[in-house]
């Protein structure tokens, strides 16, 4: 039975463990939550507590990684709240104190979870080979940590850069419904379901998909304004207002490359 190590079971981390562990995978997931222990080996996985700081990483980490061949990285940067201008210095740093325990493991495979913030905003059609030009702090991160991974020819590293996130408990109409005036009205949707996340990310493992990068959203872009008033009215919300000015950014995201290489259906219902 193949092990795989899920660094980081949060929102898309612990669903991602339970289909796994469905297909078969042994999976250790880490938490960072003493209270998190007892729900992630009530649904299978085997529970680790791994903090990750700029200065060094909980000795849990060895254990966390033993007999495991897979590496999934799924902790974004914290650039937000209270502690934002401190988590902009260090997101890098705790991925470079991560590798000496990859590379001292059996690990031979990592799979990094990203985010299409690394191109940045361009009036264009974004491909994997659009040159990546993040403008937010978090995309800048995102990006460098990416080059550390990919840089390290102990393992092969396979990117999967997420569009905006949605799922059952997370949408952003839900803080959109309601203001007015919101800009960018006539720009593209750029989307992905959590359900698809999950879906792609076990064909690359099934698949063995690595040494890539995949940008990863819905086949599915309609404007801001269309988009978050239809969606609204579906859940009887207060419409959104949108400005009249067009802001001239049509940035797509264009999630082709992974669907023709995974021979992937995306389940736009869910959209």
């Amino acid at each position: 039975m193949t092990q795989i190590s899920i660094l980081g079971c949060g929102w898309l981390g612990f669903p991602l463990a339970k289909k796994l562990i469905e297909k078969g995978y042994s999976v250790n997931g880490s938490t960072t939550s003493e209270n998190k222990l007892s729900i992630l080996a009530e649904a299978g996985i085997h529970p680790f507590l791994v903090t990750l700081e700029s200065e060094g990483i909980s000795e849990s980490i060895t254990d966390f990684l033993a007999k495991s061949e897979i590496l999934i990285i799924d902790i974004p940067p914290k650039l937000r709240g209270n502690n934002a201008d401190t988590e902009k210095k260090v997101f890098v740093e705790k991925i470079k104190n991560l590798i000496p325990f990859i590379e001292q493991s059996i690990v031979k495979k990592v799979l990094f979870v990203s985010s299409t913030s690394v191109y940045g905003n361009e009036n264009t059609i974004i491909t994997e080979q659009t040159t990546p030009n993040p403008d937010t702090e978090s995309g800048k991160q995102l990006l460098s940590a990416e080059a550390v991974l990919q840089n390290n020819s102990l393992f092969e590293t396979t990117i999967i850069r997420f569009g905006g996130l949605i799922g059952e408990d997370r949408h952003p109409v839900k803080t959109l419904s309601g203001r007015e005036n919101l800009e960018n009205p006539d720009a593209p949707v750029n989307l992905i379901h959590q359900t698809d996340c999950i879906g792609l990310i076990y064909e690359i493992i099934h698949q063995s998909k690595w040494g890539d990068v995949f940008n990863a959203v819905a086949p599915f872009h309609p404007t801001r304004e269309v988009y978050y008033t239809g969606k609204a009215i579906a859940l009887n919300l207060p419409l959104p207002t949108f400005s009249l000015v067009e802001s001239g950014i049509k940035k797509t995201i264009s999630g082709e490359k992974i669907e023709t290489s995974l021979q992937y259906q995306f389940d736009l219902k869910n959209y």
